[in-house]
């Protein structure tokens, strides 16, 4: 299953399944069939598909088979799949490639950091290129979206808790990375989250650490790996996350990003306005957007 959140030509936000053919409106599909509508969207959706909410486990039914449910192309806009987590955490340095391109040692223990929620954006919007910066960067990565509360959750109970998996472009301001020594701005301006296309049912995802991880850039291909490269494993950054820290369904966690990042090219290659972005992750989708100048928002 893929599910995630649209905003109508309304400007209301809807919970939404998309099917190979579409993206199929929820709260449209359950007031045709008189059934109970669906949660909100975002964390109230990932949290009553977890637990497996017959209501919305037999509206989802209904709409995988529907021949008049689809939302017209063109008549929404995508949004962050979970557009109100409160929680959006990310790894450095969780790929061995990506360790060695800037000759930095494995780490021992995995490198949490935050991102402001507020920076996520979704699919096909646009990365501002805020002009505090001039060294704009992308990095590719696998997302963990948490389905079931915890805390001090135990390793082999961890992917209990997991809801399903998105991508997301952890945007990076690399010179404000370095002069204030710490990545609350560098990674967390408007904008600098794209997420989606939606996130797939961990149930459709047999393996997260099987999974081919590319990024390119205007057609280009920047970085090329899979999840297998991983430093420290979904299961184990889900549990050691949760020590002391109560994890709730809708909370992000981007899980870090392998070699071929703009910085660490030669010579540096950042972004600019006009350039495309495009992360895709195996089994999960594609995630697209455009670098523009901030004036034109």
């Amino acid at each position: 299953m893929r599910f995630g959140t649209l905003r109508l030509a309304t400007g209301k936000d809807v919970p939404a399944l998309f099917r190979p053919d579409g993206p199929v409106d929820l709260l449209e599909e359950a007031a045709r069939r008189g059934l109970p509508p669906p949660p909100r969207a975002g964390r109230d959706f990932v949290a009553a598909w977890t637990a497996r909410d017959p209501a919305l486990q037999d509206l989802v039914h209904q709409a995988r088979q529907s021949p008049r449910a689809l939302v017209p192309e063109g008549s929404f806009r995508f949004r962050p799949p979970v557009p109100d987590p409160r929680l959006v955490i990310a790894v450095g340095l969780n790929y061995r490639s990506h360790c060695r391109e800037q000759d930095r040692e494995v780490p021992s223990s995995p490198l949490f950091f935050a991102k402001i929620p507020t920076c996520l954006s979704g699919h096909r919007d646009p990365i501002p290129a805020w002009p505090l910066t001039g060294q704009l960067d992308y990095e590719a990565e696998l997302a963990v979206v948490i389905g079931r509360p915890g805390r001090d959750i135990p390793l082999d109970r961890a992917m209990d808790h997991v809801a399903g998996y998105t991508i997301l472009n952890d945007v990076t301001a690399r010179d404000l990375q370095r002069q204030e020594r710490q990545w609350t701005r560098a990674k967390g301006l408007d904008g600098f989250g794209p997420c989606g296309p939606w996130w797939v049912a961990r149930e459709e995802v047999p393996d997260p650490q099987r999974l081919g991880i590319r990024a390119w850039v205007n057609g280009e291909l920047r970085q090329d790996s899979s999840t297998e490269e991983m430093v420290f494993p979904v299961a184990l950054l889900v549990s050691r996350l949760s020590q002391g820290i109560s994890l709730q369904a809708g909370d992000i966690l981007s899980t870090g990003t392998p070699a071929g990042v703009g910085v660490f090219r030669t010579p540096p290659t950042f972004l600019a306005p006009g350039d495309d972005v495009a992360i895709e992750v195996d089994g999960i989708g594609r995630l697209e957007n455009r670098v523009v100048d901030p004036a034109g928002l």
